[in-house]
């Protein structure tokens, strides 16, 4: 198994997005991110990271992955159950993909109504929705750069003393 197997699979499964995220990593989603899609599995494109694959396991079978050799809790994302295979070999093929429908499948349960609607539109309809809903946010993006609009940022607090004193979020 290696990075392509895993990318020609995952875009097999329905609903599928990638995305290339922090520098190296190759992030699939069950729907658009823009549309409020959540991300299901990664891979390590340059091996610099620890693991070569992650993916959400559901908090039944996290446990008892993570008595296989090989796989341990993935950094930042294991308390979303969510585990990090560190080498190929640590899992066959067929359980890899089986682990992914997995992932994807629990993935999809969990996403939101208006979400799931828009997925269920027909594929010329969803693609236009998706560029509608990317431009917007490329204009707004814009917008936001050219006012400098530093007033919408949140400060984030250093300890916990710090928290009252945390501005609302503009809107």
């Amino acid at each position: 198994m290696d990075n392509e197997r895993i990318r020609d699979f995952c875009l097999t499964l329905p609903h599928v997005a990638e995305t290339l995220n922090w520098g190296h990593h190759l992030v699939y989603w069950v729907g658009d991110r823009e549309i409020g899609g959540k991300m299901f599995a990664m891979t390590d494109l340059d091996g610099s990271g620890i693991g070569v694959l992650w993916f959400h396991c559901g908090a039944e079978r996290f446990h008892e992955l993570l008595e296989d050799e090989g796989i341990s809790p993935a950094p930042h994302l294991a308390r979303a159950f969510w585990v990090a295979v560190e080498r190929w070999d640590a899992l066959r093929p067929r359980e890899i993909e089986e682990e992914l429908h997995r992932a994807h499948a629990l993935i999809y349960e969990k996403l939101p109504k208006r979400t799931k609607a828009v997925l269920a539109l027909p594929e010329k309809d969803r693609a236009k929705l998706i560029r509608e809903r990317k431009k917007l946010l490329a204009e707004r993006a814009a917008e936001a750069c050219r006012a400098g609009n530093r007033s919408k940022q949140v400060f984030v607090p250093v300890s916990r003393d710090e928290t009252a004193r945390r501005p609302a979020r503009a809107r």
